[in-house]
């Protein structure tokens, strides 16, 4: 029988990939690459909380790392918005270097 602590491991794992393979095939807008990165965040998050309990380490760290993800997720969103009002949509193919 499996192991719950294995069992939650590979979940987690499970996420991370599911969170790359996401931003690897749908690149093509940038809310669904802030969304895959957020789920690999969140993949991240449960395997460091899971190894932090297994170890029995100080579990602040793991509040540390979810503030920093908070923080890119905010900044993520403020780019977002600056772009969907500079240029009226989030594609990547419509973002033309040269403007300003």
């Amino acid at each position: 029988m499996m192991n719950f602590s294995f069992l939650m491991t590979m979940m987690s794992l499970f996420m991370i990939f599911c969170g790359l393979w996401g931003f690897i095939s749908y690149h093509k807008h940038l809310l669904n690459s802030l969304l895959s990165l957020e789920f690999m965040m969140l993949g991240i998050f449960w395997l460091l909380s899971l190894q932090m309990v297994n170890v029995g380490s100080e579990v602040y760290f793991s509040l540390f790392f979810l503030t920093l993800v908070v923080c890119e997720g905010a900044l993520g969103l403020s780019l977002l918005i600056l772009i969907v009002r500079s240029h009226g949509n989030d594609y990547f193919k419509s973002f033309n270097v040269l403007e300003c």
